[in-house]
């Protein structure tokens, strides 16, 4: 399945918070278009989308997936994405390859945290924003409060297209505010009847919050409209597409998953208002250029993720941007200048793949078996093309692994970096000063099932140990004392004799200064003496940690004509510096982290409280939209 051209293509992340009923949507809109032919569950192990071994053994999403489909003849790639912050960069790389975020929100819960988060980097990467409220059948959902809270928290451009006629388990269709007809799911298919007159007040009041918001994106209506003119239907549905893709509205939609109600009105809804890959304009590049959705032009393709398949190999997830794509194509990555011959193109449905023949400037497909593409790479025809890279999260929860058996070590490494080229929130880094690996991701959970698959695919058994905290050490006084070094046993001697001083100089690093007068010691020497200091620093005074922040004068000395030397002058320092750290009151200095964080204000006393046990400093906060912003240094420091 393959769109025929670019305007006939939707492509459509899910996104919100974890538990939201993202999957669930995609399982039902897979269903009722006809691409599958059962309803998927994710409690019941059976999903189409969720089908990696942690995730069915989880019960949520860990891995981007693909649910392509076809309505009205207009073909739709639904993006279904995690919902856990461990796994936001693969809602960041949907979002890449989208022009809408459908944001799904619990009828029960209504917006979480996860949601705000993703809110606002939609916002950022300049993408449309809209809602689904989901699991109305379940006991408690309240459409009402979910609609405050959104307002509350995302503004008054949030309005409903869709109302729920019902709720919990007397929940039986939606109201269209636009057609202004009702639908309702039953076995044999979708019905659709008038309005219940029960329900037109509230109809009428989202019918009017409608019109108003969608006039804003044509002057000329706009003015019709303030005059006291009523827009008619054909307007109405004439502005509601360009309204949704500039912002001006953002509309929520309303269902069940389960009960397949007011999803089909959704599929509509997205191939009839929904923005098409040219709404949001080019592509831009990294050299700040732009590259627009054009079929016309040479092909080129971004690439949103990668995946590995234990039948397909390496999976390359990837947008086109311009031209066409086509099997027996060769390209070319623009970050390693190789030619890529491309042999097959899939469409992906979950883990299932089906060869397609060509893929249209706006489509996504799946590119399998190339040879070091990675996750933001660029394919074009010459190598000329960079697109800029995705926003992805940086990630700072650090953790020591070790492998269980010595001998695994090089399969740690490797194992890992072939996680990354999946992942890259995930990274690897040895620690010169610690001697540790350190494995960098966004949370616990992501290095759980990094852990998992580090021993399921690479065979190797990982474990935990406590982090070692790179400490420093400096002093708060001045001290001086004399480093001498006089070695006499046969042949030639030692000597070396030099005076120190020690000052604190913080924040400025480590400064040497030569006060040596009237030859005390040879000027020859005198780089030893620093370069002594500079040995001794490094290895530590106090508990074997670097020293900072010292300022370091060698102002007397003496020499021996013929016994002195390079390696005595820096014997010399090393000695003298030791001595006069000891009596400099040496003190050992913390890692500090600067943490930005942003809550409700009701929890803002919690969190400041929180912080403050844990040694945290509060050192400014605001408030912003609502919510409180308090930025804290914090020690880093651990037990064992």
């Amino acid at each position: 399945m393959g769109a025929t051209s670019t305007d006939k293509i939707r492509n459509v992340v899910l996104v919100g918070h974890g538990g939201a009923g993202k999957t669930s949507l995609a399982e039902a809109m897979l269903f009722m278009a006809g691409e599958t032919k059962r309803l998927g569950t994710v409690d019941g192990g059976h999903s189409t989308l969720d089908y990696d071994p942690e995730e069915i053994k989880r019960g949520f999403t860990i891995n981007l997936s693909l649910a392509p489909l076809v309505h009205k003849d207009v073909k739709v790639n639904i993006i279904d994405t995690p919902g856990f912050a461990d796994f936001m960069g693969d809602a960041v790389a949907g979002m890449e390859a989208a022009e809408m975020a459908l944001f799904v929100v619990d009828a029960v819960s209504g917006p979480q945290v996860q949601t705000d988060r993703l809110w606002e980097i939609a916002g950022d990467m300049g993408i449309a924003r809209s809602v689904f409220i989901s699991r109305m059948d379940k006991e408690h959902a309240d459409f009402d409060a979910v609609m405050t809270k959104l307002e509350a928290d995302f503004g008054h451009r949030v309005g409903a297209v869709q109302i729920p006629m019902g709720a919990e388990a007397d929940f039986h269709g939606v109201i269209d505010i636009i057609r202004m007809k009702a639908y309702h799911h039953e076995d044999d298919g979708e019905h659709m009847d008038e309005i219940p007159a029960e329900f037109m007040p509230a109809v009428e009041s989202a019918r009017e919050k409608l019109t108003d918001l969608v006039a804003e994106a044509d002057e000329a209506l706009m003015e019709k409209f303030l005059e006291g003119e009523t827009l008619s239907q054909e307007d109405l549905e004439k502005l509601l597409g360009l309204a949704i893709a500039q912002g001006i509205f953002i509309p929520v939609f309303v269902g069940s998953a389960a009960k397949l109600q007011g999803v089909e009105d959704l599929l509509d809804e997205i191939v009839t208002f929904f923005p098409e890959p040219t709404a949001h304009g080019p592509m831009p590049t990294a050299d700040g250029g732009e590259v627009p959705f054009n079929v016309d032009g040479p092909a080129s393709a971004f690439v949103f993720k990668t995946m590995s398949d234990p039948y397909l190999g390496r999976l390359n997830f990837v947008k086109v941007v311009s031209g066409t794509l086509t099997p027996t194509m060769e390209l070319v990555d623009a970050r390693t200048g190789k030619k890529e011959r491309v042999a097959h193109i899939l469409k992906m449905t979950g883990k299932e793949t089906k060869d397609i023949e060509a893929v249209p400037a706006g489509d996504i497909a799946v590119l399998p078996k190339l040879g070091d593409v990675v996750t933001n790479d660029t394919l074009s025809i010459k190598g000329d093309v960079r697109f800029a890279p995705m926003p992805l999260p940086e990630p700072l929860f650090a953790v020591a692994i070790v492998a269980i058996n010595k001998t695994d070590e090089d399969k740690l490494g490797q194992g890992t970096n072939k996680l990354a080229e999946e992942e890259p929130t995930l990274r690897l880094h040895r620690d010169a000063e610690t001697h540790q690996t350190v494995l960098f991701a966004l949370g616990d959970t992501q290095i759980d099932v990094a852990m998992g698959r580090l021993k399921s695919r690479f065979n190797v058994e990982t474990a935990l140990e406590d982090m070692r905290i790179p400490y420093r050490e400096t002093i708060r006084k001045v001290a001086s004392a004399q480093g001498r070094h006089k070695k006499q046993t046969g042949g030639s001697g030692q000597f070396g004799d030099a005076w120190l001083r020690l000052e604190p100089n913080p924040g400025r690093g480590y400064e040497f200064l030569d006060e040596i007068v009237g030859g005390r010691i040879p000027r020859q020497f005198i780089p030893h003496v620093d370069k002594g200091v500079q040995d001794t620093m490094t290895q530590g005074v106090l508990a074997g940690y670097p020293v900072v922040d010292v300022k370091v004068a060698v102002y007397d000395g003496s020499y021996h004509a013929v016994d002195s030397s390079e390696l005595a002058f820096k014997t010399a320092a090393r000695l003298g510096f030791r001595a006069a750290a000891e009596k400099a009151d040496m003190v050992l200095l913390e890692p500090m982290a600067h943490l930005t964080i942003t809550v409700p204000e009701r929890f803002a006393g919690d969190v400041m409280g929180d912080m403050s046990s844990r040694r945290g400093k509060i050192v400014g906060m605001e408030s912003v939209g609502g919510k409180q912003v308090n930025e804290s240094q914090y020690a880093l420091h651990c037990s064992g």
